[in-house]
């Protein structure tokens, strides 16, 4: 069986998430707990769960995931901003646990041109502080970024050196492939040369594989590329517009250690309304034999 997902709103509540994953033919979705820009929260007592329950029943929804909002930063040096950075991430953590979800996408943030080396032990004792808070039911996943503007995350590097030192079972990550394709890591079997000091020596898939990151990744975001290999640019296009050879998302996707993970579509859309039922067609094409 195939995972197929993709981000959904949750607009009037999240009872509605299922029918919306539905009805353009997924079996998984991801949604944001509340407003993606803003800090305040609903209560979690205001999430309609008995109906939600019901729905994702109703309409077979197999993996729900919860996508952080964008204003995290665990890598600042401004204390309000991380104390906020961390109320908001242990809320999501609980929300996930209400839902009997998959896990909750995290982007960590920017060192804000201090440096990976700078932050990484804020990171690590931050990740553990939220997990320690968190319901056991619920999972962290860091997200690997674009690299731009000092983004935490972009080399797979720094995703297994927290995944060591926070050492937690409620650790894992997600794979974003135009994040992989913007910091330059090629998708395919060969490796191309990016025009950026940034690029790596190595595909994705012997990137994961000489990290031993395969035990510890939940589920990839499916998104073509606006901008070209190497461009540490994160924007995202619709499955077959973009940047991303078609023949080396295809490739990717069908390792079998990738194809059976939740697959989330997180395109603009045809009708630029984000991901629909098009751009679903298109996912499952890719992954035929």
């Amino acid at each position: 069986m195939l995972f197929i997902g993709a981000h959904v709103s949750a607009a009037g509540g999240v009872e509605y998430t299922p029918k919306r994953a539905n009805e353009i033919g997924c079996n998984c979705l991801q949604i944001f707990s509340g407003s993606p820009r803003v800090w305040q929260k609903p209560k979690l007592e205001s999430h309609n769960i008995n109906k939600f329950f019901s729905e994702r029943e109703k309409y077979g929804v197999l993996s729900v995931f919860t996508h952080a909002i964008y204003l995290v930063n665990l890598a600042s040096d401004k204390s309000e901003l991380v104390d906020k950075s961390v109320a908001a991430l242990k809320y999501d953590m609980k929300f996930d646990a209400w839902l009997n979800g998959s896990g909750v996408i995290v982007h960590l943030g920017s060192h804000q041109g201090r440096g990976w080396e700078a932050v990484r032990v804020q990171l690590a004792v931050l990740i553990k502080e939220i997990i320690a808070a968190s319901p056991q039911e619920s999972t962290f996943l860091i997200e690997n970024s674009a690299g731009q503007n000092g983004k935490i995350g972009s080399n797979l590097d720094e995703i297994r050196w927290l995944l060591d030192k926070v050492n937690s079972l409620q650790l894992g990550w997600c794979f974003d492939t135009c994040h992989a394709f913007a910091t330059g890591y090629s998708l395919g079997g060969t490796l191309q040369a990016a025009e950026s000091n940034n690029f790596h020596s190595e595909s994705a898939l012997r990137a994961i594989e000489r990290l031993g990151l395969w035990s510890t990744l939940r589920c990839i975001h499916v998104n073509d590329s606006r901008d070209e290999f190497g461009s540490l640019r994160d924007r995202h296009a619709n499955l077959g517009e973009g940047n991303i050879p078609q023949e080396e998302l295809k490739y990717f996707l069908n390792n079998p250690q990738i194809k059976p993970l939740p697959l989330l579509l997180e395109v603009p859309g045809f009708d630029k309304k984000g991901p629909g039922a098009q751009n679903v067609r298109l996912l499952k094409q890719l992954l035929e034999d």
